[in-house]
Order: structure tokens, then C-alpha cells, then sequence
């Protein structure tokens, strides 16, 4: 014998929205950092996190990292499509540089219109602004060919570079298996005595999680990728409550 199906008569209300704010996040095929990091510093009861993959083949190279930028558009598109976003983060540090903070917001926005979008290196170079930090330390995976690029940004962006340094990982996979811990002992030799403060490039590391303990072993700020992106997109959402846990940062207003 069927089932007798009712169909009730009135709809239940609707709430604006699931969430009140909406954050999306484009992320490599190969990315085991990202997500769980704006897990644990963006998504919340009143923020909710949109994740869309990109393809992506290692290693990770200037010419592998640009031949992702065809495919901004239609990843960016496929993130809640026809409703609106906060922010649109871009989450890959030496890919934003290769291919350029402009060309990357141009591809996005081509996708998702109207949506402020946010690259982990100009997060980071207002993250360091916002310390006061003027001469810096680089901490990287990459290769030098791939470091390259990146000093030569933070230059242009008028910081002086104390000390660069590059672990010459080529495989964003491995670069996600450097232990924390390891992080808050590379970080420490990496550190210029001149140097005001430490960026620590690249969204695969696990550099969030020991931001707060490379600051006490550095006894200067540090800035990491996903922690100065997620720093932009929370200040994007009117979010403004300090997480000192992931950082100095994470207690500061966004600067312009």
C-alpha cells in the first residue's frame, strides 16, 4: 500500500539568508591547507565559507602557476551562483603574484561580479602595513625560481627585505606536510635581527595554527597567508573580534 502524501498548503517563512555573511574561497586541486584554516579563523554561526577547486598540476612553477588564471572566472562562478558574496578570496600566494593582484581581481569579478577580492600577498603587504613593519623577513617553501617573483613584489611595494629565505619544496602536497612545529624553528632562523616583522609565504603551509608561538620565539609579529587573507575577509564581514591566538594581526583594523 503507497504512502498518503500531504502537501501543506502554506510555505514555512524564509530567512534572508542561511548565514549572514558569505565568504568564497578558490583553492587549488592539490590544497590540503586552506579550507581547514578558514574553518578554524572565518566560518562561524554568522559567516559561512564557500569552497571551489581549481585545477591544478604540480610543480609548482611560475609557468604552472600562471596557466591557472584562465580558470578564475568559471571557479569563481560556480560559488553560490546568482546570490551575493562579501569577500572572494583567491587562496594562492605565489599564483596571485605571477599572475598579478589586478589580472586576478579582473578574472574573478568576471565570475562573480561586484565582490571585493582578496590575494594572500596584497593581504599580507596591508597585514604588514597595518604592524608598521617596513623591513622584513621572507620565509617560503618554493624553489628559488618561484621565490623570485615574490621578493621582487614585496619590493615594489616599498618594503625593504632583510633576509629571503626558500626551503626548495616544489610540490604545494609536501610543503602541507612541514610539521608546525618545524614551522616555529625555520621561522626563528629566518629572522633578520633588523627585521620588523616575518611573512611566512604560501597557503599550504600550517602557519596560522603557530602564528602566536613564532611570534613569542621571533619576538617580533609574523604574517602568514591564510591568516592575513582570512584577516581581510573577517574585517570585509564587519567581524572585528581580536583572535590574538592566530597572531597580532588578528587583533587589528583593516588598513586601505
Amino acid at each position: 500500500m503507497s504512502a498518503d502524501i500531504r502537501l501543506r498548503p502554506a510555505r514555512p517563512p524564509l530567512d534572508d539568508r542561511p548565514l549572514q555573511r558569505r565568504v568564497g574561497l578558490l583553492i587549488l586541486a592539490t590544497d590540503h591547507t586552506s579550507e581547514p584554516d578558514y574553518a578554524r579563523m572565518v566560518a562561524g554561526g554568522r559567516i559561512g565559507v564557500y569552497v571551489a577547486r581549481l585545477p591544478y598540476a604540480n610543480p609548482t612553477t611560475p609557468q604552472n602557476l600562471a596557466a591557472m588564471q584562465p580558470r578564475l572566472s568559471e571557479a569563481a562562478a560556480l560559488i553560490l551562483p546568482g546570490e551575493p558574496l562579501d569577500a572572494i578570496c583567491y587562496s594562492c600566494t605565489s599564483a596571485s603574484v605571477v599572475i598579478g593582484d589586478d589580472a586576478v581581481e579582473a578574472a574573478i569579478s568576471a565570475g562573480k561580479p561586484g565582490v571585493p577580492v582578496v590575494t594572500p600577498p596584497l593581504a599580507a603587504a596591508r597585514g604588514l602595513r597595518a604592524l608598521n613593519a617596513a623591513r622584513i623577513s621572507v620565509l617560503t617553501p618554493y624553489t628559488v625560481e618561484t621565490g623570485r617573483p615574490m621578493a621582487d613584489y614585496f619590493a615594489a611595494k616599498g618594503f625593504s627585505i632583510e633576509s629571503f629565505t626558500c626551503l626548495g619544496f616544489e610540490d604545494d602536497r609536501e610543503m602541507a606536510r612541514i610539521s608546525p612545529e618545524a614551522l616555529v624553528e625555520l621561522a626563528r632562523e629566518a629572522t633578520a635581527p633588523e627585521a620588523d616583522a616575518l611573512f611566512v609565504s604560501c597557503t599550504a603551509l600550517r602557519a596560522a595554527l603557530v602564528a602566536a608561538r613564532i611570534e613569542d620565539a621571533i619576538g617580533r609579529p609574523v604574517v602568514t597567508s591564510n591568516q592575513a587573507s582570512a584577516w581581510q575577509c573577517l574585517r570585509l564581514c564587519g567581524a572585528a573580534t581580536p583572535r590574538p591566538q592566530f597572531g597580532r594581526l588578528m587583533s587589528l583594523p583593516l588598513v586601505a
